[in-house]
């Protein structure tokens, strides 16, 4: 009988799976940066607890081509400044990619809240555009021209917090406790560019980041940078406190047993 493609996998090829995958190449990104001041009410009203807001409300928007082997991938992040504890690191409200590959892992794994979209980073000259589109709307834009090389920095150390979890079949709460996660990542530049431009956020239903207005841009970038992840679980979350912020993960309402917010169309 010719092999049964559903079928269980021998331990000698799962082992297999797990030498290739520990053995990546380091993987090369060209992205753009960009850290705000914002409204510190907002920053507050989106970190679920036990998450709490740090001294400085900034958020942080990362869009980059990756140079994925095989094929480019395009990958974004918005984030907010957030503190678990004694550790300060980012909550990423949501972060767009352009292939499924790059959602299941994340996702599944490590909780992130990977969304499939539009990914764009383009360089004329001096001249940079990067956006993040979902739903055909480019709900982060930044625009600006590279004004000089900057040092390169000490290769840095983030952290990253996840909430991992499903909802229940039955829409009333929770399969399992969810959890909350450190993602660690440690990153290496190769190279860094100032840029003078600005941040542009558009209105958007299903991400909506207009409500982190940019009150005072600290910073824009352009460099090339590579990074390795790990992650860990570091404690189980109030089920109940959770579930108020369980459609920040999902664009449509019935996938979390909700409803729309009033007055919505």
């Amino acid at each position: 009988m010719a092999r049964v493609r559903y079928g269980a996998r021998t331990e000698r090829e799962i082992a297999a799976t797990r030498t290739a995958s520990a053995r990546l190449p380091a993987i090369w990104s060209t992205g753009v940066v960009a850290v705000w001041e914002t409204d510190p009410d907002a920053v507050a009203a989106v970190l679920p607890p036990p998450l709490k807001p740090t001294a400085d409300p900034l958020v942080r928007v990362n869009i980059s081509k990756v140079d994925l082997p095989g094929y480019p991938l395009g990958a974004g992040s918005v984030a907010v400044a957030a503190a678990h504890g004694e550790v300060d690191g980012w909550y990423p409200l949501v972060m767009p990619m352009t292939h499924e590959r790059a959602l299941i892992g994340g996702r599944e794994v490590f909780g992130e809240p990977k969304k499939l979209g539009r990914v764009t980073v383009e360089r004329d000259g001096p001249v940079v555009r990067a956006s993040l589109e979902r739903h055909g709307i480019a709900f982060v834009e930044v625009r600006g021209a590279v004004s000089g090389e900057l040092p390169l920095p000490e290769p840095s150390r983030t952290t990253d917090f996840y909430f991992k979890f499903l909802p229940s079949v039955d829409g009333s709460g929770f399969d399992g406790d969810p959890v909350l996660v450190h993602c660690v990542r440690h990153e290496k530049m190769r190279r860094l560019e100032r840029l003078t431009g600005d941040v542009l956020l558009r209105e958007s239903g299903y991400d909506p980041v207009a409500d982190l207005p940019v009150l005072r841009l600290l910073g824009l970038t352009l460099g090339e940078k590579t990074s390795d992840q790990s992650g860990r679980v570091v404690e189980r979350v109030d089920a109940q406190a959770l579930l108020p912020y369980l459609h920040q993960r999902y664009d449509d309402p019935l996938h979390t047993h909700d409803g729309p917010p009033e007055g919505s169309a």
